[in-house]
């Protein structure tokens, strides 16, 4: 039997678990506080003691386990295992050489992969996505990333961009988003895009069941206060989170055009809005797109949680090991 451990780097907390040979089921799981406020450094050696303490508690060793993936929230150097751009966790992140520190602390391979990338891996192959030959996932959180699947296998492009979905142009008059792209789904969609438009309701003084549920504080307005009031029927919040759907399904459309994949997953913390959200994401893909048989993409919410990240790292630790032999 084979082992591979799969983490999931993210601000607040570290997910790690086990799997052995080509099941996804985890055999032990382990959370634990990122703590990224004591450094890259710090941050490393905490995901390596979590996989030394993975193994313990199943009464193994790390001699044991093939390789690790790691998923980070980062654009990667997959050529040399490096992290280059990781805004959301404190440190100094940028050609930190993650893989080699790794595999110098546990004598394993480590393989780096970005997070949205093992989304898509685990989701293509064990959830949504399963059975379909060509799937494309998109996160809509407080960014938005993706991921494309061909036969199981990620697509990763040149340099390991390919999927980027968040920095597609859907307003090319619009407001640059982070990577200085103008007018992005990312831009319209996210999860901080969908608040800010409320907390702006409430400064215009705009008559909003939204002023209530955030007791008139900006700071306290989220995309779940949006679709409270929107349940309860407040026209601005329905507005809202329909302008965001029409934006994101323009995007979703254009992917589809390009890609003509079988399968459309949405997972993360906007899709969690339900059908306020995925409604009009589906309606706006219907007006965008009309060379693609809309009937045959089916088009689905993930189904593997927020263990996703770290089966998909685990996987792609598998995968890469394969292709090595």
């Amino acid at each position: 039997m084979s082992y591979y451990i799969g983490i999931d780097l993210g601000g607040t907390k570290i997910n790690g678990l086990i799997i052995a040979d080509d099941r996804p089921d985890p055999i032990i799981q382990k959370k634990i506080p990122t703590e990224g406020h004591e450094g890259a450094d710090a941050v490393v050696g905490r995901i390596a003691q979590l996989c030394k303490d993975l193994c313990n508690d199943i009464s193994t060793t790390m001699s044991e386990v093939t390789s690790v993936g790691v998923g980070v929230p980062a654009v990667v150097d997959y050529d040399e295992g490096k992290t280059l751009l990781l805004p959301n966790i404190p440190g100094d992140w940028y050609g930190k050489p993650v893989e080699a520190e790794l595999e110098a602390m546990l004598g394993c391979s480590v393989w780096l992969i970005n997070d949205a990338r093992a989304f898509t891996l685990a989701e293509a192959k064990y959830g949504a996505g399963k059975g379909h030959p060509v799937v494309a996932c998109f996160t809509l959180g407080t960014g938005i990333g993706g991921g494309i699947a061909i036969n199981g296998e990620l697509h990763l492009g040149m340099d390991g961009a390919a999927g980027e979905f968040g920095h597609t142009t859907v307003d090319v008059n619009g407001v640059p988003d982070g990577s200085g792209t103008p007018g992005t789904i990312e831009t319209y969609g996210s999860g901080p895009a969908i608040a800010a438009m409320g907390a702006k309701a409430i400064m215009q003084g705009v008559n909003t069941k939204i002023t209530d549920l955030a007791d008139n504080d900006l700071n306290t307005v989220t995309p779940r206060t949006i679709l409270q009031a929107a349940k309860d029927s407040d026209e601005v919040a329905l507005r809202i989170l329909n302008d965001a759907g029409k934006y994101i399904g323009a995007g979703v459309a254009n992917v589809i055009t390009i890609l003509a994949p079988h399968c459309v997953v949405f997972g993360g913390g906007v899709s969690a809005l339900g059908d306020m959200i995925l409604d009009p994401i589906k309606q706006s893909i219907r007006v965008y797109n009309h060379t693609v048989d809309l009937d045959k993409v089916a088009i689905k919410t993930a189904e593997l949680g927020d263990d996703a990240g770290a089966i998909g790292a685990a996987l792609w630790a598998q995968q890469r090991e394969a292709n090595q032999s």
